[in-house]
């Protein structure tokens, strides 16, 4: 059985150990000091022995397609040499770092954000199709707003190209790995989902998209190692099985399935495993952008900080829509209550049916899970949140007990201010107060063995 201190092969890749800082939003954008910014928020993970650092999900065009406030696009070529700055500090402490490429389609500021879109009143979103009927209903009653494109044959080529050079930017800037954001509702997902995808033409399949993006990676970044998420859709509410009103006497394609399955999950796997996909990264998910992501409590000292209050009204149109939304996130709440390693089943599943290293990541908080994952779920583990309240915590998990755990409580105090665009930090005091015990205590300080000196 392989052990979180065994190195791992990704492509042509050889990861130190695997053990991996997992994408997170660190809101960096692309002001001057964007990179000094990245390099503070990513460098402690790899000082600390992290295998793999992986730089949150970065859009690959000029304009749209940002989820959060705050996101780095990664479509100009001189921006993206700079972070050579970034990747000469991971490698530095001898570790490997991957880009995270995206593009928010449906999921775009240019929907949710109400600020965002009185300042970009002609910024349309990007589709793979029409809206679903639940989205459009949400539209009419005035919570999001949606002025789609749905992407021609054509564009759809041209989109693809954009991540093939978002790529190439990123290999001549020492990235070591391309990850794409295959899941929580961005474009790759809305390529894949029934729900998202009735399309006509050769993307009616949606891993057609991501076999094009494979090819126009290979064809710009070479044989760099190409990694992506991969969503079953089991999260999805009751209704997204169920056709609109009169639906069966319209269409012809009422039965049609509306999710993925992890059935569905497990066959786009093998298919990528195919193409030439180095690593995968499957995770449970939902059609919509919910607590199925994050999963734990309602993040009740975030929505009451009045320091984020005109953030979000400025985010979500005033204070009363601000007030609904932290509604349904409390009823969201109650229905994604945390589960430990809420993956794994999933992941085992898809590790018996592809050769490609199978990464696992989601509710993942103790040592003695990441040894029970290795080998029977997985090939690499990794954490997101967590990182947030101890950004040096893989020298607590390398080597350490199996009673080892992290501080992380997963009450999300830490997500909700970023749809102000404030920076993914911890806010819990008591989940501070025991990182910085731990500080204190050398916790997070390697000796010369661990650092391989």
């Amino acid at each position: 059985m392989p052990r979180l201190e065994d190195p791992l092969e990704l492509g042509g890749l050889t990861v130190p150990n695997r053990l991996y800082r997992a994408p997170l939003l660190e809101c960096a954008g692309n002001g001057d000091d964007a990179v000094e910014t990245l390099v503070s928020d990513l460098e402690p993970a790899a000082a600390s022995g992290a295998g793999l650092v992986c730089q949150g999900a970065t859009v690959v065009r000029g304009e749209g397609g940002c989820a959060a406030p705050g996101m780095t696009r990664v479509h100009d070529p001189d921006f993206v040499a700079n972070l050579s700055k970034l990747t000469d500090a991971i490698h530095a402490h001898g570790g490997t770092i991957a880009i995270q490429l995206e593009h928010g389609g449906l999921r775009s500021m240019e929907t949710w954000h109400a600020g965002y879109r009185r300042a970009n009143p002609d910024l349309q979103q990007l589709a793979v199709s029409r809206p679903p009927w639940p989205l459009r209903l949400l539209d009419t009653l005035g919570f999001l707003n949606y002025d789609a494109h749905v992407l021609t044959t054509d564009e759809a080529y041209e989109l693809a190209a954009d991540f093939g050079r978002s790529a190439a930017y990123a290999v001549d800037a020492g990235y070591d790995a391309i990850h794409l954001a295959g899941a929580n509702m961005g474009i790759v997902q809305q390529f894949l989902s029934p729900f998202y995808n009735r399309r006509t033409d050769e993307f009616r399949d949606g891993v057609r998209f991501l076999e094009l993006v494979h090819d126009e990676i290979r064809e710009r970044a070479g044989d760099v190692p190409l990694m992506t998420k991969v969503p079953a859709e089991t999260e999805a509410p009751p209704f997204v099985h169920r056709q609109p009103p009169l639906a069966s006497l319209r269409s012809r394609d009422s039965r049609r399935r509306r999710r993925l399955s992890t059935t569905d999950a497990v066959g786009i796997c093998e298919r990528l495993d195919a193409i030439g996909y180095d690593a995968l990264v499957p995770v449970n998910a939902s059609v919509f952008w919910d607590m199925s992501i994050v999963r734990g409590e309602f993040p009740t000292r975030a929505w009451r900080d009045e320091r984020y209050r005109d953030g979000y009204a400025e985010a979500f149109g005033n204070r009363s829509r601000a007030a609904l939304v932290a509604l349904a996130n409390w009823v969201e709440s109650l229905a994604y209550d945390f589960e430990p390693v809420w993956n794994a089943a999933l992941c085992r599943r898809v590790r018996e049916r592809v050769d490609a290293p199978v990464l696992a990541e989601g509710g993942i908080r103790r040592r003695e899970e990441i040894d029970r994952l290795l080998g029977r779920d997985c090939d690499m583990v990794g954490l997101a949140r967590p990182f947030y309240a101890e950004p040096e915590l893989p020298a607590r998990l390398l080597e350490a007990s199996p009673e080892a755990r992290v501080v992380c409580e997963s009450c999300n105090n830490c997500a909700v201010p970023q749809a102000t665009g404030e920076p993914g930090v911890c806010r819990t005091p008591e989940v501070l107060r025991r990182a910085g015990e731990l500080r204190n205590a050398g916790a997070y300080e390697r000796d010369d063995r661990s650092q391989g000196e």
